[in-house]
């Protein structure tokens, strides 16, 4: 089944925080617009895809959004719960809301040269067992589905018999489906990778007590808080990677 929806100035492919903030951009200069989003919401990767103790990692002023400031009440480095309550705030704010379309998923966006169209294809994912195909055309494309829009595990050997209930009881889980150490107090845990990520969910599986353990493929950078982070400084970091061999007490471990 197909279904042509009305055209418009602009498509945008993803409501998260990039296109939030496009989005009340466009809003402000009275711009038409539509966002094709493939999850149910707005911002998955906060709303349905962190875990409880995320924070977000730079202060505050270096992270809002577009004409909408954090609340001056918010700490310097804002919770997920307290950026959740701001978006949700800037949606509302914004009137953002009645141009999201939920459960599409961008299958094709052709450029048509002879009417400098762009023309784009979603599958319309609210009717199970329905194929249902949307065509939309608009002036301009922005894509903002982000770089992590997919969860990746690698496929490494023995995976599959580690978390077999025939031969084992192990559980293997990707961040994004991680919310908090409470369910494995006690039990053996291997994280894989040091990215954000990777330190802040091996931390909080630490301060649950389980026996946490840390794989990193390359060699890791770890340097004190206070080295690269001056609080006296109204938030502003001094750390830079051009200039990290200049930090006092810079040192590289291999881990």
């Amino acid at each position: 089944m197909k279904e042509q929806a009305a055209g418009v100035e602009v498509i945008m492919v993803g409501a998260g925080t990039s296109g939030l903030a496009t989005a009340a951009c466009l809003s402000l200069q009275s711009i038409p617009y539509v966002i094709l989003e493939r999850e149910n919401c707005y911002a998955s990767i906060w709303k349905k895809y962190s875990y409880d103790r995320l924070r977000l990692h730079l202060a505050k002023q270096f992270c809002q959004l577009p004409h909408l400031p954090f609340p001056s009440s918010y700490p310097m480095f804002v919770s997920r719960a307290q950026f959740i309550e701001h978006l949700d705030h800037y949606v509302s704010h914004f009137n953002i809301g009645p141009s999201i379309r939920y459960q599409r998923s961008v299958e094709s966006a052709s450029y048509d040269e002879a009417t400098n169209m762009w023309n784009v294809k979603a599958s319309n994912l609210l009717s199970p067992g329905r194929e249902i195909e949307e065509y939309y055309s608009g002036r301009f494309l922005v894509v903002a589905s982000g770089e992590t829009t997919n969860p990746f595990t690698p496929d490494i050997r023995g995976l599959c018999s580690f978390c077999s209930s025939a031969t084992g009881t192990g559980e293997v889980i990707h961040s994004t489906q991680y919310k908090n150490g409470k369910p494995y107090g006690g039990k053996n845990v291997l994280v894989v990778g040091s990215g954000n990520s990777g330190m802040e969910i091996a931390l909080d599986l630490a301060n649950h007590a389980a026996k946490t353990s840390l794989v990193v493929r390359s060699p890791a950078c770890l340097w004190r808080f206070e080295q690269v982070w001056d609080p006296q400084a109204q938030g502003r970091s001094f750390f830079h990677e051009s200039c990290l061999w200049k930090v006092p007490g810079y040192r590289c471990r291999h881990l």
